[in-house]
């Protein structure tokens, strides 16, 4: 092959208002970028607008990541399919009575969530299993047919099976799942031991049913793109984005979808990583805002933060996922969330938003809603003619109207400020979510760097990080399509999950050492199956401990050689360390109990690596233009900057706005940006 020939690494992003791809050439270091407004009646149409507009036809890629909002949205809208679910005889109702506590005491209007499978299409089925994983009941053949039956007659479009303590012994899971195969001829089913072993029986069941929900719809999804791109020539690995910050294959995502959930957003926060990383700052916050949310992540020595559950919807009324993802805090303050005036006078922004369509005002696509970014485009901060590189020119009259006549009424003040007003409430959200990855967390923002992505994250980066004290912000290289482009610097991942509760002097490790290569033998042959290089697979172990007497468990790292030698004391001393770091103390004399075994299976990828930049900064200067700051009473005259032209090295002082072609970023008085080496902004601030 030529080395001018394209080798292609293509990377999709699939947002609330845009789509973003990222195509990286591995011969010639260059990288290409597009965006694309969303196309919510038909996703894949984005990601083809992008393709064409970045002039890739899909046979030129030789690997191909996605991202996409599919998962996520048929769960919050309820569109899955028709499910039915079968249970051990005798728990028809732990999925609708869920668990007792309140979330939200003092709310009057707080709900439940509401079952996707209701107690009409759960069947029971005889069969039972103890603590311990021993048969107290065997399953009946024929009972498990004629359920198999029934389920049959209710029309369920997908079926899930939940057995009690099945994650132990899945045998009469397999049995009921050959059952339900022969009785129901192709239709869409989850068996709960391959979707997650571990114990808690409500939310084990929600999980399954959860991608049982949302499977038939995912798969068909999964199955167009990649018919699509075979049309198009495409012969390439096609690789789909998981919650956990790995990537599956397009078999593993049909089999597993419910891992697709937060497939966009957590692309972002890998990238923060890896470019703290390479800056040699290895503790950074990502900050995550793009057109419908802001989303934060909290990455400390490199590592990013992963949590082993979550809930759809939100945890006072969501539905429990108990799948590792990586620990986001998300509000709904994006550049099209809407302002507007509650019952009593008051503005609020959120967490209703424009989307893609019709989107802000500014936009001229019929939207008639202001939002934030109406509020930053008649403040000066986003350049109305050069948006989306002078591609989408922006109605500056349009948003002011839209402001005054919506919002200034009952506010009783002038659209300036009233948009200075709706940034501050935009600006005071999204502090909170991050605090809530720090402060809330035991970790002080102060030590940290804030890595800022998204459309519209670079706006309102040094703000955040002025109301916080952080010292520092960092604007990568092309932010508003950074989840895209994290999506090239992940490996291939897969969790693996066994309950096993003892104490932990009395775990016998021999069986641990068995457990655990029972793990590495499913994520060998997984990671296989996705195409990951032997020379590049790694398997990290990890147990959940906990003191006796307290619900919920702590996961530490553990190495192969502990548990081969039994090493409790070093065990013991690690989880000690990590609780008193996490909450203020330790109990070294208070026992520990094991409550589950982790494996974490990895395939490396290659990794984007950007080339260190050259060039001048004598055409960088474009102009200035008056804008809207600290002051909604003044503005102030502020050179502008095209990023592209930045050579390293180069210092610009604020109040200053730095724009490239889909993103802005807005320095204060007494900021400061360098230009690294490899092209990103560091800001020291005020």
């Amino acid at each position: 092959m030529d080395s001018a020939t394209p080798r292609l690494s293509v990377a999709v992003d699939i947002g609330g208002t845009f789509t973003d791809l990222v195509a990286f050439d591995e011969r010639l270091g260059q990288v290409r970028q597009a965006k694309a407004l969303t196309t919510p009646h038909e996703l894949s149409q984005g990601v083809w607008d992008c393709l064409n507009k970045a002039e890739i036809a899909p046979r030129e890629a030789e690997s191909f990541v996605h991202g996409s909002t599919i998962a996520i949205n048929i769960a919050i809208e309820e569109t899955g399919a028709r499910t039915a679910l079968v249970v051990t005889r005798g728990t028809r109702d732990v999925y609708r009575i869920g668990r007792q506590n309140r979330p939200e005491a003092y709310n009057f209007f707080f709900k439940r969530p509401v079952p996707l499978v209701p107690r009409s299409r759960t069947f029971e089925v005889d069969e039972r299993l103890s603590a311990w994983g021993e048969v107290l009941t065997a399953l009946d053949p024929e009972d498990a047919e004629a359920v198999a039956r029934a389920v049959r007659a209710s029309g369920a479009e997908s079926v899930a099976v939940c057995f009690l303590h099945s994650y132990l012994d899945p045998r009469h899971e397999v049995e009921m799942g050959h059952k339900l195969r022969e009785a129901l001829n192709g239709t869409y089913q989850s068996l709960s031991h391959e979707i997650v072993r571990e114990y808690r029986e409500y939310e084990r069941t929600s999980t399954t049913v959860m991608n049982a929900y949302i499977g038939p719809k995912t798969s068909e999804y999964v199955g167009r793109m990649e018919s699509r791109l075979a049309e198009d020539g495409f012969a390439g690995r096609f690789l789909i984005m998981q919650s956990n910050g790995g990537v599956m294959s397009p078999d593993t995502a049909r089999k597993l979808p419910v891992a697709m959930m937060e497939s966009g957003p957590v692309g972002g926060v890998m990238a923060a990583a890896e470019v703290g990383k390479r800056l040699g700052i290895g503790d950074v916050i990502a900050f995550d805002m793009g057109g419908t949310t802001a989303k934060t992540s909290l990455v400390q020595g490199t590592e990013v933060s992963v949590a082993q559950g979550y809930h759809i919807g939100g945890y006072a009324s969501g539905h429990p996922v108990m799948l590792p993802v990586v620990d986001i805090v998300e509000v709904g303050a994006g550049g099209g969330s809407i302002a507007w005036i509650d019952q009593v006078g008051a503005l609020k922004v959120g967490p209703q938003s424009a989307g893609a369509d019709p989107g802000p005002i500014a936009y001229r696509r019929g939207g008639l809603e202001p939002t934030v970014t109406d509020a930053n485009v008649v403040l000066g901060r986003i350049g109305a003619s050069s948006f989306l590189g002078g591609e989408m020119p922006l109605d500056v009259a349009g948003a002011r109207a839209g402001i005054a006549d919506r919002l200034c009424p009952s506010l009783g003040m002038d659209p300036t400020r009233v948009a200075h007003g709706i940034l501050q409430i935009a600006v005071a959200k999204m502090s909170l979510a991050v605090r809530g990855v720090s402060v809330e967390r035991g970790y002080d923002p102060r030590d940290f760097a804030l890595v800022a992505m998204g459309g519209a994250g670079p706006l309102h980066a040094l703000e955040i990080a002025r109301d916080l004290h952080i010292p520092r912000v960092v604007i990568p290289n092309l932010p508003a399509h950074f989840s895209a482009l994290g999506m090239l610097m992940t490996d291939i991942r897969h969790d693996y999950v066994r309950t096993y509760y003892r104490n932990l002097l009395d775990s016998d490790f021999r069986e641990l050492e068995r457990i655990y290569a029972e793990l590495i033998d499913a994520g060998r042959a997984t990671l296989e199956d996705d195409g990951a290089a032997e020379a590049g697979r790694a398997y990290q172990r990890s147990m959940d401990l906990r003191y006796v007497g307290q619900e919920f468990w702590l996961q530490i790292p553990v190495g192969e050689a502990e548990v081969r030698g039994g090493d409790v004391e070093a065990i013991r001393r690690r989880f000690d360390e990590v609780h008193d770091r996490r909450f203020g103390h330790a109990a070294q004399d208070e026992p520990l109990e094991l409550v589950n075994v982790r494996l974490t299976a990895r395939g490396a990828r290659p990794k984007i690596t950007f080339p260190t930049i050259g060039g001048d900064s004598t055409s960088a200067h474009v102009g200035s233009r008056p804008i809207y700051l600290d002051d909604p009473g003044r503005q102030v005259e502020c050179a502008v900057y095209r990023r592209e032209r930045l050579a390293p090295g180069v210092r610009i002082d604020g109040p200053c706005v730095v724009e490239e072609y889909a993103s802005t970023t807005v320095l204060f008085d007494g900021d400061r940006a360098e230009t690294a080496d490899t092209g990103e902004l560091i800001i020291d601030v005020s």
